[in-house]
């Protein structure tokens, strides 16, 4: 247990950066405590009344105090709070909603699904779920965390997705239909956060069950788009999965491409894996030279280099808190200023900004109360410890309360210029920017430990290290435990070599030798190989055969004579 933690030591501090927890100060005349408790309140409010409202539909419409299915009738919104509800403390409700989610989802269903949404909402909070329920007080199975209910309720939302990945390339559909595959006729266009953006949530899997499938598609899909880079090593926006021509070419940090740096940074933290954080240094040398201007990041042509769209969008305020990640503290500080003054002049971040205007985008005047700056200060506060950083977040609680509440939750702003509400309130909001929002003011939650102190899991398969800290959160905040993936391996090594030599003695051919192939290295011997030499690898044959068919996408395509694709909506060029 001590050596694995030893071997985890660099990385479960690299975010945290051992900074004792409580220390630091506060801006002037910040009261923690009290917005700390404010953050709380505001989460049982939209929480309570999705619960009274909504429940068991996806998500609460705030405005007419009903619900609605949005990603898939999960009751996402509830699998999306869970692990927030620990981290608020409530251990008692956390138990409650377990035995409900064990009980009342299902998908066994003919819905279509975006197979992105379903993997960082549903696949994310139900792992993180299982592997925090021991700490919540669940009474837990033998074998945990190599076993349990959201474990396998987690495997099967999955493997659910896994038809959309059977391409040529690698490259998974957007949608898939959970009951029947792969619609016929199914768009082969996806962006590229949607091929990107699987490595946490599917390493963790195959870590924890044994089976390799997840993590081999997954590392597969990121490859395939390492391969099919640009010249002067950018990423476009959509891709046609079948063909890896680039469909939309403009290239950035943002909507349709956000997620596909983030999960290269944080799987290489997750799995300790120096292939996946150089190959994004090598992105990020291309993003610095190409899109980066006066610590904004602007749109540029993947190919050329030349600017397409100056503008800042929401989505890309997670960049800051990414950059702290790897240690570039001071940039990320500089940008994330930069991204507060916009919150600071609309009381929100619009989803887009022209920053040579200094205004928002016609039609793109909304904050559908999105948690990406948060996450940011949350993670730069833990490094710095600058009293700035606290304020965007006082900022926040006070522009949320005082435009978005109303009586059954919290709204979307649909208008950040004159404050006109929407009748939504996604479930990322309970799951990111509440969560995120608490994190900041309160610095003593278990999430903050540093490492210096742990739990020692004495399972049948020999002792497990947990709960030392480090967490690495999926892009929708759900926090996995990077040590739990170190507990299912020897058990399921120990496993193989017995069904191995099971098979080697019932084999007619006595003299066969039988090599161990899923063993002690699983997972790691990948690392060594060149990127290139990688994304050519034959990594499908041991995957499921059964026939694709095909769906809806989650990054829906229209026709591309546009300049850029986002969350399914087309700017065109008369706008």
């Amino acid at each position: 247990a001590m050596a694995v933690l030893r071997a985890l030591g660099p990385w479960l501090c690299l975010w945290a950066l051992r900074l004792p927890a409580g220390t630091g100060a506060a801006a002037p005349g910040l009261d923690i405590a009290s917005y700390r408790e404010r953050v709380r309140a505001m989460f049982y409010h939209a929480y309570e009344h999705y619960l009274e409202s909504a429940f068991p539909y996806d998500e609460l419409r705030p405005l007419t105090c009903d619900g609605q299915d949005t990603w898939g009738s999960f009751s996402l919104t509830l699998i999306d709070a869970l692990d927030t509800l620990l981290i608020l403390g409530n251990v008692s409700e956390f138990q409650r909603v377990v035995s409900v989610l064990q009980e009342g989802v299902d998908f066994d269903i003919d819905v279509n699904a975006s197979v992105f949404e379903t993997n960082i909402r549903v696949v994310g909070g139900l792992l993180s779920a299982h592997l925090l329920s021991k700490k919540a007080g669940v009474e837990v199975e033998v074998g945990w965390p190599c076993s349990g209910p959201l474990l396998r309720m987690a495997e099967e939302a999955a493997r659910k997705l896994l038809p959309a990945f059977q391409t040529p390339t690698g490259m998974p559909y957007g949608t898939v239909n959970l009951l029947h595959g792969v619609n016929p006729g199914e768009t082969p266009v996806t962006c590229t956060a949607g091929i990107g953006t699987f490595i946490v949530e599917f390493a963790t899997l195959s870590h924890l069950t044994g089976d390799p499938v997840f993590e081999d598609v997954a590392r597969k899909a990121l490859k395939a788009l390492w391969k099919n880079r640009s010249d002067i090593g950018l990423v476009g926006n959509h891709i046609d999965v079948i063909t890896a021509k680039w469909v939309a070419q403009d290239a950035g940090i943002g909507a349709g491409v956000d997620s596909y740096f983030e999960y290269l940074v944080k799987g290489a933290i997750l799995l300790q894996d120096k292939e996946l954080m150089s190959m994004f240094l090598e992105y990020n040398k291309a993003i610095k030279n190409y899109t980066k201007f006066d610590d904004w990041y602007l749109w540029v042509q993947m190919y050329k280099g030349t600017v397409s769209m100056p503008v800042f969008q929401s989505l890309e305020a997670y960049w800051p808190g990414l950059q702290s990640l790897i240690g570039d503290v001071d940039n990320a500080m500089r940008t994330f200023l930069n991204y507060y003054t916009v919150w600071k002049q609309f009381g929100g971040l619009p989803e887009f900004y022209n920053i040579p205007q200094g205004y928002t985008v016609d039609k793109r005047e909304g904050y559908p109360l999105r948690p990406e700056l948060i996450e940011s200060a949350m993670y730069l506060y833990r490094a710095t410890r600058d009293p700035t950083v606290l304020e965007l977040g006082r900022d926040a609680v006070e522009s949320i309360e005082k435009i978005s509440k109303v009586d059954c939750g919290f709204a979307t702003i649909k208008d950040l210029r004159d404050h006109r509400l929407d009748n939504r309130m996604e479930s990322f909001f309970l799951a990111e920017t509440v969560k995120y929002l608490y994190l900041l003011f309160d610095p003593d939650n278990f999430i903050h430990n540093d490492g210096s102190v742990f739990d020692a899991v004495v399972t049948p398969y020999g002792e497990c290290v947990l709960d030392a800290g480090g967490y690495v959160f999926n892009t929708e905040a759900h926090p996995i435990d990077p040590a739990a993936l170190h507990c299912c391996r020897k058990w399921k090594e120990e496993q193989w070599e017995a069904e191995d030599l099971m098979r080697e003695f019932y084999s007619p051919k006595k003299n066969k030798k039988f090599t161990l192939k899923r063993a002690a290295d699983y997972g790691e011997g990948e690392s060594a190989k060149d990127p290139e030499d990688a994304s050519s690898e034959k990594g499908g044959e041991k995957r499921s055969s059964k026939k694709s068919l095909h769906s809806l996408l989650s990054c829906p395509t229209q026709s591309f004579n546009s300049k850029l694709a986002v969350l399914g909506q087309v700017f065109l060029d008369d706008t």
